[in-house]
């Protein structure tokens, strides 16, 4: 009797160096892929604007992919524990097998499947394929986690090499007859009225054959001067790797042993394990999204909410060329250089005095790379409230970053060219005095008892 594998895939839209495609195949029975769009578990986030249009065509790509090789790709929709539970039976699935995901909530969603589904007498089984460390075996001579990242960095660093990534598959056997299956067009994941993915679609090219390049073009053409230029928003030499690491395109298993072969690592290597490190936050902190990690934050006094202020920084009209231009290249492209996300970051949190947490939102509905460990991993770096964070003392002033690291206004030209032609908006803030202010409402946290 015909037991077919389910492949449960989530944020590993691949078919290169997938371990629970691999563990499927290796059973030697028909394997079909299966997307939940899952947005009604509880404590899940809804994907953002952005990151439903790259969902779409990275799922277009997927399922074309597994097509080509003979399997099929099934969309459904609704909480995940029960799709997956009506799923396998309705298809009489014999094993499921999916790589790991570190949220609170979703770890919860899985155990619960995983438990039920073996009761039932179904094989389940995880894998290790979005991270390279898992956060638990990952701690500090004392066992318990870390809370800054040097350390948390070299504990990795002596642990085992990371595996080698597996191949891809050349044939995914499907079913003679393919379950039924939604219609992506039907999720409606893409903008209509007004349709505003303009910008994204000149961008990018979501999918798992377009990471593989553009890792190998970075490689090739970008690693040799990323440690001197990655901080110049205009010298092209960031890897723009982010949204395929996100949505799973590529693994980092291939990211660090084709950088490693390569000859090269060093600082490029470094930033990937700044992702790592954010994950591993968030496996002991589910909450970052919404609190403080350093609880002593809980007293800063954020002023009521200003609503204007936060408008003139969504579109770009602050009257600060680096906020300006990093807010419209944001806009239209779903992504914003990191130099620059650090700067627009302190500017609305640290002088307009906005809560780090709307930013967050912000920046989850309008980037393709917004996951939910990095996203407000970095924003409370900013803000001085997460793991390993920048003290709040710290304040980027945008003008003097500019000067930094956009010397040429080359950047600035690019995204927000009114300040360079002689008709930017006027400054809504001072710089001097919210920064003083900010620093005086920053004396409430002092005073707080530590957590």
């Amino acid at each position: 009797m015909v037991s077919p594998s389910l492949v449960w895939f989530r944020d590993d839209l691949r078919l290169a160096d997938n371990p629970a495609l691999r563990a499927a195949l290796e059973r030697d029975e028909p394997v079909i892929g299966l997307y939940v769009l899952d947005e009604e578990s509880r404590g899940i986030r809804t994907h953002g604007g952005a990151a439903r249009w790259w969902l779409h065509h990275s799922l277009a790509s997927l399922a074309e992919r597994l097509r080509e090789r003979g399997g099929v790709l099934v969309l459904r929709r609704g909480p995940a524990e029960r799709v997956v539970t009506e799923f396998v039976t309705d298809a009489s699935i014999g094993a499921v097998f999916w790589n790991r995901r570190y949220g609170g909530p979703e770890r919860a969603v899985d155990a619960a499947l995983k438990s039920s589904l073996r009761e039932d007498g179904v094989e389940v089984a995880s894998f290790a394929g979005s991270l390279l460390f898992e956060p638990w075996t990952v701690t500090t001579g004392a066992g318990t986690p870390f809370s800054v990242f040097t350390p948390y960095w070299r504990a990795c660093l002596h642990l085992p090499t990371p595996r080698r990534p597996l191949p891809e598959p050349r044939e995914v056997p499907g079913p003679g007859t393919p379950p039924a299956s939604d219609d992506l067009d039907d999720w409606a994941l893409l903008p209509t009225t007004p349709d505003w993915a303009g910008g994204l679609r000149d961008t990018w090219e979501p999918g798992e054959p377009a990471a593989r390049a553009r890792l190998r073009a970075f490689l090739r053409d970008d690693l040799d001067t990323y440690d001197a230029a990655r901080d110049e928003p205009s010298a092209g030499a960031t890897s723009l790797l982010s949204p395929r690491l996100r949505w799973g395109e590529v693994s980092p298993y291939t990211v660090w042993h084709e950088t490693v072969d390569a000859g090269a690592g060093g600082r490029f290597l470094t930033e990937v394990g700044w992702r790592e490190f954010a994950w591993h936050t968030l496996y002991r902190f589910p909450e970052l999204a919404t609190k403080n990690l350093r609880t002593e934050f809980d007293a800063f006094p954020w002023p009521r909410l200003k609503p204007t202020a936060l408008e003139a920084w969504q579109r770009g009209e602050t009257g600060f060329a680096l906020v300006d231009a990093g807010m419209k290249e944001l806009w239209r492209t779903g992504y914003m250089h990191n130099r620059v996300r650090m700067v627009a970051a302190s500017f609305v949190i640290k002088n307009l005095m906005i809560d780090w947490r709307r930013g967050e939102e912000w920046f989850w509905d309008t980037l393709v790379d917004a996951d939910a460990a990095s996203n407000p991993f970095n924003w409370q770096w900013v803000a001085g409230s997460g793991a390993d964070a920048a003290p709040y003392f710290r304040v980027f002033n945008p003008e003097l970053q500019a000067k930094k690291f956009d010397p040429q206004n080359r950047y600035i030209a690019e995204w927000a060219p009114e300040h360079v032609s002689g008709m930017p908006p006027q400054p809504i803030v001072d710089l001097g005095e919210t920064r003083k202010a900010a620093l005086e409402a920053y004396e409430h946290v002092k005073q707080a008892p530590r957590g």
